[in-house]
């Protein structure tokens, strides 16, 4: 019974010791409201477009791609930002700046 006993904690001590109890930071997936439009921060890590344009955080800019004629209906989003019709498109954030 004391060897059982002895293995089990071992391997619970083990166990802990393999185990990444460290909190890692997640990633903003969010820009604040301040960000410069077009900078490295102003990015949605949830939709991968532009903060400033993610129609699907902040539905009040629909209005403005559907005036420009930037608008799928069968998927929306932007035309311009819709990769199942457009796959050719690059939507990247922009560079960090040095330093930071």
């Amino acid at each position: 019974m004391r060897i059982l006993t002895a293995v089990s904690l071992c391997l619970c001590l083990i166990a802990l010791g393999c185990a990444d109890v460290s909190k890692k930071e997640e990633p903003a997936q969010h820009a604040p409201a301040s960000v410069v439009p077009g900078s490295y921060e102003d990015w949605c890590g949830e939709h991968q477009v532009p903060e400033s344009q993610c129609t699907r955080c902040d539905q009040e800019l629909i209005a403005a791609f559907r005036a420009t004629g930037d608008w799928c209906d069968e998927h929306g989003i932007p035309e311009s930002q819709c990769l199942a019709c457009n796959p050719e498109i690059k939507i990247e954030r922009p560079p960090k700046p040095e330093g930071r």
